[in-house]
């Protein structure tokens, strides 16, 4: 049977709308959508409407004690439910007292020396060994380092700016001389997978919505073009 237009949107669709109204990032929609779907499955299918805080405190705490998950985990599970029912469903949950918190390891991270980075990068060829030396040299995170664009590289200056980093905040930091070579033979290659792009009617890229929307020619333009693009073409999967 077909919905008509005066159908209520199904719950996740409803929950993908408004993270889209608000402007939040994909990769949010992805990970509020799978811990709504995983709460829902978790008590039998049950609408959250139906549901509340108890439920929502046992969902939590079987995170905690059965799946063992980290304390980040669980916290985006959180952060996902109160964003269900606060955004979504207009519910204003009480504060969960009786959560069973996930504990935070206390340990300290491994770093590697710099003769064990050199060693590792020794043995790395190509795309991957210039990523891995931009994230160690120009101390970026894995994403940061593969969503850089175009016109991100300021190769006069030696420097480069990371978009939308860790809170959301923008930061310029250092271009290693020894990787501007390189970088440069990386950045004529993805243009030539652009004009090829483009010859084939493809070649736009995602922006941010404000952006795009306000200039939808710009996915198309050189500059917002990642530096290091995907090896084959994918479709947006909010507009296809």
């Amino acid at each position: 049977m077909q919905r008509t237009k005066t159908d209520k949107p199904r719950l996740l669709d409803e929950v993908r709308a408004r993270v889209r109204r608000l402007g939040l990032a994909r990769r949010t929609e992805e990970a509020y959508v799978g811990w709504i779907r995983r709460f829902i499955l978790f008590h039998g299918k049950r609408h959250p409407v139906a549901m509340g805080a108890r439920e929502v405190e046992a969902f939590l705490t079987a995170l905690a004690v059965k799946d063992r998950v980290s304390a980040s985990t669980q916290n985006q599970a959180l952060g996902a439910l109160l964003f269900l029912y606060r955004e979504v469903l207009g519910v204003v949950l009480p504060w969960m007292d009786d959560v069973k918190r996930a504990k935070r390891p206390e340990r300290l991270p491994c770093v590697l020396t710099r003769d064990e980075v050199a060693t590792l990068l020794d043995q790395m060829y190509g795309v991957s060994w210039l990523v891995a030396s931009l994230l160690y040299g120009s101390g970026l995170r894995l994403l940061e380092g593969l969503r850089l664009r175009v016109k991100d590289l300021d190769f006069a200056r030696r420097e480069l700016t990371v978009r939308d980093g860790k809170g959301g905040r923008d930061r310029r930091t250092m271009l290693p001389a020894t990787l501007i070579a390189p970088l440069l033979a990386q950045v004529e290659e993805a243009k030539r997978m652009h004009r090829a792009d483009l010859a084939a009617g493809y070649g736009a890229v995602w922006l941010p919505d404000a952006l795009g929307r306000k200039f939808p020619g710009a996915a198309q333009e050189w500059g917002w073009q990642y530096v290091f693009p995907a090896a084959q073409r994918s479709r947006d999967p909010r507009g296809g």
